[in-house]
């Protein structure tokens, strides 16, 4: 199960989430920084990646073409780099659930979700 986080996401994430999610990057780690949404969306889905975004944009597409990419939306407004790092590794097994459900497109993750 990897991620992909969108630009709008710190490229130190994938880092410290490593251990529980190996082989998740970041858009800009990619080299695909000012990519449109197209583009990203494309690339999460033939690559095998959850795509992980603040962008509302990326909730949209899943409501309008579904998975694949499976998206997960953090509702976490400015929180910093350690929360939502620790967000994400919180969900993990939740996260896992969702990704192997066949029926689900999105997965709202928010501030109020943390243990």
């Amino acid at each position: 199960m990897k991620l992909l986080l969108d630009e709008n996401l710190s490229p130190r994430i994938p880092a410290l989430l490593e251990d529980i999610y190996p082989g998740s990057s970041q858009i800009e780690l990619l080299g695909l920084r000012g990519s449109s949404d197209t583009l990203v969306w494309e690339y999460a889905k033939s690559e095998g990646f959850i795509l992980v975004s603040k962008d509302n944009d990326f909730r949209q597409r899943s409501f309008q073409y579904g998975a694949p990419p499976k998206v997960v939306w953090l509702s976490v407004g400015n929180a910093g780099t350690g929360i939502i790092a620790n967000l994400l590794r919180d969900a993990m097994d939740e996260i896992k659930r969702f990704a192997d459900s066949p029926d689900e497109a999105l997965f709202v993750l928010s501030v109020r979700d943390a243990k």
